[in-house]
Parts: C-alpha cells; structure tokens; sequence
C-alpha cells in the first residue's frame, strides 16, 4: 500500500500525487543527485523550465522573468513540501479540503497551498526517500548468512577500513556482518547497470571496480573504487537509481548488504556523520575549493583520533604514512628540539612526507589540554588529494 493512501487528502488529491507529482518530483530529484549543483535551487528552476518547454521561448521584461522564477520556485517548494508530509503521516494542521479540484494539468490544486508556518514546518520533512515501499516503518529483522570463521574475520578486516561501518556499536556490527552476503565477480562483469533500482551496496574486500558514465556520447570512467571502498550506496542513501555503470577491472570478491538492513542500522549514523565532516571541510582552506561530492569522498575517508596534552601525533624522523587535519584543539611543531610552526582547526600537516615520501621532518604534539584530528591513509590521501597536488606542493611547510 502507497504512503500516500494514509494521508487526509481528497481522492482526486491522492490520485494528484500519484499521477502527477510523484513521476516529476522523483526524475528531478534523481537529475539533482546526478549533477550536484552547488546551488540546487538555480537547477531545479532551470530543470522546471526545461521540463516545461518554456525555456529560451518566451521574450520577458527583467521584472516579469523574476516573477515567473518565483512563481515556479513556489511550486517547486511547495510540491516537495507535500512529499515531505508523506514521511511525517500526514500531520498537518491545515482542514482537509474534501470539495473536488479542477482537473487542469497547468495548475496546482488549490489545497497544496500552505501558511507560511505550515510550509516551515512541512520543509524540515523533506526527504528524497518519500515514495515507496522503502520509507514505511515496520518491524525488521536483518538477514543471517551463515559464515565460516575464516569469512568472519576477512569481513571484519574489510568492515574496519570502511567510513560507513567502522564506527557502529559491536551489536550493530554483529547484525550487519549476518546480513552480509559474499559475491565474487571475475573481471569485465557488469556488477550495477544505471538507470537501474538500488536495492543492495557493497564492500570491497579485494580487487577494483571502474565507475562508468555515458558523457557526451562516450563512456568516461568517472571513479574507480578498490579494497575497503563501498559502492551502489548513495542509490540507498537517496532512493535514486542507479548513477553509473560499475563494472570489475579485475577478479574481485565483495560483500553485498541489501536496503532494508542498510536503513534500520546503517544509514543514520552515515548520513550525520558525512553532513558533520562535510561542514567542517567546507571551512577548510585546501578543500573548500572542492564539489560537494568531492568534500563527500574526503569525509568518507577521514577516521577521527582523540588526543590529550603532550602526546606526540608524528615523530622527526619516522617514515610517514597520513595526512592529518586538525578539528579541534592547538598543536605545534618542533624541528631539532626547536619550535618552528603552530596548528589550530582547520589546519593540516603531515603532507611533505607523503608528498615527497620521506621521512617526517619535524615532530607534532598537542597543546591543548585536548584535541582532535582528522586523518587519511597514504592510499585515500593520493586518490582524494590528487588534483591539489599544485596547491600542497606550494604550501608545503619546509620547517627551515
């Protein structure tokens, strides 16, 4: 049964949504996830005007194509507003209009026009996963494959490097290593098609997977995933289909974790740790200059480490293997016993050794009387950071 079947609309209301609303609302929040615009609002109107075949047809004084921007943008809003009160149940303080609607495709039915204060509180309902069978609540039980030991422990190796399953409780954990169950995929297969409907993810446990998009007329590879990467989740995290072809570059062994399990146990605490680590790289110098999806794929990578006055998080003269950027609390620097450079949030170091593969060139401890910092493997540094390699080698700090 719809979600829309419980709410306390008219039918022709009901059948509005379904008909009309739903197959819009649904191709341009699958058009939005694609692109990722920096400003969504400038895309959806553009996407409106598109759609509709008025774009570059119509003449207007300034004046007037501002009032049409507005007018689209309202209904926009307030079409996404309605979807967002499907996830809620339908709760809306606003009587239900039973009388019936014209049926004229041009127009919004009357009775989605909301009060400002009920358009408020309807936004902060708004979720791409609104439609379908996945948003409604029910009693879950998660899977149970059964494992030998040796699989158990190669799963818990590969879980452990991964962002999205690292940091869950050891109950959780247990559940999502049941769920899980293993595939194998010889080289050339085709392990997601685009377009299609995501109803599972993976991890990967050995081997490399090729990205693929359709470009112009030609096949791109637009990212390549390998050991500890997950995959096929953001149709999970946004109830859209498939972004690209996946196709393995070699013999590979994954596991895969279907929706349901995903949703009860793993996706909240994803979705609010990324948001958490995209903020905070957005004020980032070196990477505030990043897309959205690329700030993404650093969060993605980050592990955090608590630390406490004194203690030292790299050595002079040890061989270095992370990138460190610091969230909160002061350190500083020290080159031959000799204080040489400070750090507050929002700083990094630790790059001139991977960057130059030697050894640390100066030491760094922590001032405050606690801090925290964000790191990154050699391996995610090198993919993540590629394309600011100019930027780091120009501000590498030489501690001279």
């Amino acid at each position: 049964m719809s979600v829309v079947e419980g709410l306390p609309f008219a039918d022709e209301k009901k059948k509005y949504i379904l008909e009309r609303l739903d197959p819009i609302l649904e191709e341009m929040v699958s058009d939005v996830l694609t692109e990722m615009p920096k400003v969504p609002i400038d895309f959806m109107i553009a996407w409106l005007r598109k759609r509709s075949g008025t774009a570059n047809e119509v003449k207007m004084s300034m004046a007037a194509k501002n009032a049409q921007l507005k007018q689209e943008l309202g209904q926009a809003s307030c079409s996404l507003q309605e979807a967002g009160l499907a996830i809620s149940g339908g709760k809306d303080d606003a009587p239900v209009d039973s009388e019936e609607e014209d049926d004229d495709d041009d127009e919004m039915p009357e009775g989605f026009l909301k009060s400002d204060e009920q358009l408020g509180k309807a936004r902060a309902s708004v979720s791409a996963e609104a439609y379908g069978q996945w948003n409604q609540k029910k009693a879950f039980t998660p899977p149970n494959y059964p494992k030998t030991a040796e699989q158990q422990e190669r799963l818990k190796t590969t879980l452990s490097a991964s962002f999205m399953f690292a940091e869950l409780e050891k109950a959780d954990m247990d559940l999502v290593t049941g769920a899980m169950k293993e595939q194998t995929f010889a080289a050339g297969d085709k392990v997601i098609n685009e377009g299609d409907d995501g109803d599972y993810l993976f991890v990967i446990e050995k081997g490399a997977l090729d990205c693929v998009k359709n470009i112009d007329g030609a096949d791109k590879v637009v990212k390549t995933v390998s050991t500890g990467d997950v995959f096929g989740e953001l149709a999970l995290l946004y109830n859209c289909p498939r972004a690209a072809n996946v196709l393995a570059k070699d013999d590979c062994v994954c596991w895969q974790l279907d929706r349901e399990t995903f949703n009860h146990i793993v996706k909240d605490a994803a979705v609010k740790r990324r948001t958490k680590y995209d903020a905070f790289l957005s004020s980032v110098t070196l990477i505030s200059s990043l897309g959205a999806y690329e700030r993404s794929q650093i969060s993605d990578a980050l592990k955090a480490e608590n630390l406490k006055s004194g203690d030292s998080i790299i050595k002079q003269g040890d061989p270095g293997d992370k990138f460190y950027i610091v969230e909160e609390g002061t350190l500083y620097a020290t080159k031959d016993g000799n204080r040489v450079m400070d750090y507050k949030a929002g700083d990094y170091f630790g790059e001139l050794a991977l960057l130059k593969n030697q050894p640390r060139a100066a030491s760094v401890i922590v001032e405050s009387p606690e801090a925290k910092v964000l790191s990154m493997t050699r391996l995610s540094f090198t993919k993540m950071l590629g394309p600011l390699t100019d930027i780091l080698q120009k501000n590498i700090y030489s501690y001279k």
